[in-house]
């Protein structure tokens, strides 16, 4: 997914939606979302990762309860 803009279109829709978290890129190619928010505003943001940014080809998204004890004040693009 990388070099496609796929995380600063995320963030942007992150912060549209009031989504908190981050977003960064692996090293096998795929880019890591976490993403914490009320259910409904976390039904719309999965279902855009679903489509991704204009020159994106989302292959799949895999769903998982967040473990870390991290809390998130705004949604940001790590590295």
């Amino acid at each position: 997914m990388q070099g496609v803009a796929f995380r600063f279109f995320t963030q942007q829709t992150a912060t549209k939606l009031g989504v908190k978290g981050y977003a960064k890129n692996r090293e096998d190619g795929s880019v890591e979302v976490v993403a914490s928010a009320d259910d409904e505003m976390l039904e719309k943001f999965a279902q855009w990762l679903h489509q991704g940014s204009p020159a994106a080809k989302v292959e799949r998204v895999i769903v998982s309860d967040y473990l870390g004890s991290e809390s998130f004040e705004r949604f940001e693009i790590r590295r």
